[in-house]
């Protein structure tokens, strides 16, 4: 064992700070129990508040953990979220004591976790877009999870369930190599070594010091225990993706994960969240597929459109590389299992680099001040609150437009380094590399196609109700002539909370005073977000009446719900009116039940469930 090291420049261990939080072992115990004390209240909480109105819950494991600490880190320092996981930390004092049996062969299938994070997570989420964002569902599935792991680990060695069960165990292991930094050791300190002291004290079984032969860290966490126990072992910054560069035993699961994953959240979200909010909605084969299952089996409780934007993302993608990568094995003189495997790493940018443009425009507009209010509610000061860093249309946040085409650069650089593995002509490779490349450049592609039919066709008029596919006249629109402003500054026309503009949705506008400031909103839905998830100390409280479109106070008015007429980010309709024979005519004519506003709130909340 080496117990003092003089150590190269590029190792984070020499670098003082950094040393301070990845190699003392307080404090990497102190976050460690502080990331479990916050999961088991997490989970706690959930179960206490299952509903809407907790923010902590559900910005601890969906703004904090997922997706912000997750992808940052992923992108940077690798894999150290595993390192702190309270499963993964709990689980090494598990596996100590338990029985130590052999792990099931069947169960040594890493598609096994991948399997449940695209269906368990990114399918429901899509489908059932509600669900994950209930407090009581997310603190359910942590319990469920948290009780595997547990007996997993008791009854079996190595941590098998962090490597094959685990949803974003094969995530993070794949998308790690990425990233700017390597564990390994000391050459020389390792090579008159007798007691692989930095073995012994990894609970994966793993020898660090075959990390750099191999240029791969396999199913290493980062956890540091193996640093601890040794001074031979380094932790070093390198070139962003420098282990792709060189060869390594590939594995075809990691390279399917990226495939899955690319899928999953930048093509799905570029076909839902992006092209399906634009005016030609309807006119793309996942809104048309989702209308025909609509009227087919008439079944409306679901996000169709969803459903089948994540579907056919799916189909594209997994049809797009397939076909390139066999193209492409017949110019490479290889088969199309190695092909893929080979030259599938350069997948990986699409999601993690491609991704921190939503990432870091979202944290600036609204994920900040989610998380900041969620742990001040979920510890009793609700009454502090914070705004966001920046407004959707503040032109500085367009700089964060960059990342996905840097991503495409940088999977196109991945690429052309592991096309030379392959020993064929020079024009073989370039035709290889057309085929191969397909995937990236379907994303690169669509990601110019999206830029040209926002700017050709505009914004769907209806926001982006995820059960928005069908167009009409906007009952709700005035001309702005007609429109009341009641905020000031200059995004006074656009909705405080999601942004779109107020006149195009007039008739269902509210407005608040919060701390002397007036804020407005396009319906009841946004206003509800404020009031009752982000906990605001909303007053005078007003709303649109539907025939006078003037403001009235809100807690007289009466609220016909679920009328015939279009709602406003809701598919519930929601329309105020101060008389009570205004109401009446309208649900005689439209349709809908009479509603005060205590009833009308109740009604948005289940939007959110």
């Amino acid at each position: 064992m080496i117990t003092n090291k003089n150590r190269d420049n590029n190792d984070i261990y020499n670098i003082p700070i950094l040393k301070f939080f990845f190699k003392n072992k307080k404090v990497i115990r102190s976050v460690q129990i502080l990331t479990l004390a916050l999961f088991i209240y997490g989970i706690y909480f959930g179960f206490k508040e299952p509903e809407s109105g907790n923010i902590f819950t559900r910005y601890l494991f969906w703004g904090l953990f997922w997706s912000l600490f997750m992808v940052v880190t992923l992108a940077t320092f690798g894999r150290i979220f595993c390192g702190i996981c309270p499963h993964g930390f709990l689980g090494k004092y598990l596996t100590k004591i338990g029985l130590n049996k052999e792990f099931p062969d069947f169960l040594k299938n890493r598609y096994i976790g991948i399997s449940i994070l695209i269906i368990g997570w990114w399918f429901v989420y899509y489908t059932f877009p509600g669900f994950w964002k209930s407090p009581g569902n997310t603190a359910l599935m942590f319990t469920i999870l948290t009780i595997l792991a547990f007996l997993l680990f008791y009854l079996y060695k190595d941590m098998n369930y962090c490597k094959y069960i685990c949803p974003i165990g094969t995530l993070t292991k794949a998308f790690h190599k990425i990233s700017s930094t390597f564990l390994g050791t000391y050459k020389e300190d390792c090579k008159e070594c007798k007691t692989f002291d930095c073995a012994k004290a990894c609970s994966y079984n793993l020898k660090p010091f075959t990390f750099e032969k191999k240029n791969s860290m396999e199913d290493c966490t980062l956890c540091m225990d193996c640093s601890d126990a040794c001074e031979g072992v380094n932790f070093k910054i390198t070139k962003p993706s420098n282990t792709l560069f060189k060869k390594f035993k590939t594995d075809l699961t990691e390279v399917w994960t990226y495939i899955l994953i690319v899928a999953a959240i930048p093509i799905t979200m570029s076909f839902h969240h992006g092209l399906n909010r634009t005016n030609i909605a309807d006119q793309f084969i996942w809104s048309k597929t989702a209308n025909f299952f609509e009227k087919t089996f008439n079944i409306t409780s679901i996000d169709t459109v969803g459903m089948f934007s994540f579907f056919y993302a799916l189909f594209f993608s997994i049809s797009i590389v397939y076909l390139g990568m066999f193209i492409a094995s017949k110019f490479l003189n290889s088969d199309t299992k190695k092909t893929l495997s080979t030259l599938g790493y350069a997948f990986i940018p699409i999601f993690i680099i491609g991704g921190l443009a939503h990432l870091l425009h979202s944290f600036f507009t609204h994920t900040y001040a989610d998380i900041v209010n969620g742990f001040l509610y979920g510890f009793g000061f609700e009454e502090i609150k914070v705004s966001n860093l920046a407004s959707r249309q503040d032109n500085w946040l367009k700089i964060f437009n960059f990342f996905p085409y840097l991503a495409v650069i940088w999977g196109y650089l991945i690429l052309a380094k592991r096309i030379n593995f392959f020993e064929v002509s020079k024009s073989k490779k370039v035709l290889a590399f057309i085929f191969a490349s397909s995937l990236i450049t379907f994303y690169l592609v669509l990601n110019f196609y999206r830029a040209y039919v926002f700017s050709t066709h505009g914004v769907k008029r209806g926001g982006h109700n995820h059960n928005s596919h069908k167009t009409s006249k906007m009952f709700q629109s005035v001309d702005i002539k007609q429109a009341v402003l009641l905020q000031s500054g200059k995004n006074k026309q656009n909705g405080a909370v999601c942004g779109m503009n107020l006149p195009m949705f007039y008739k269902t506008n509210h407005s608040a005073t919060v701390n002397g400031e007036v804020k407005q909103y396009c319906s009841i839905h946004c206003l509800t977000e404020d009031l009752k998830l982000k906990k605001l100390p909303l007053k005078d409280i007003k709303v649109v009446d539907t025939n006078t479109l003037k403001f009235i106070e809100a807690t007289k008015a009466l609220y016909v719900i679920g009328s015939n007429k279009k709602g406003t980010m809701s598919p519930i309709s929601k329309y105020a009116f101060k008389k009570k024979y205004d109401a009446e005519n309208f649900q005689k004519k439209y349709g809908g039940e009479i509603k005060n506003f205590e009833e009308a709130i109740k009604v948005s909340l289940k939007d959110f469930n």
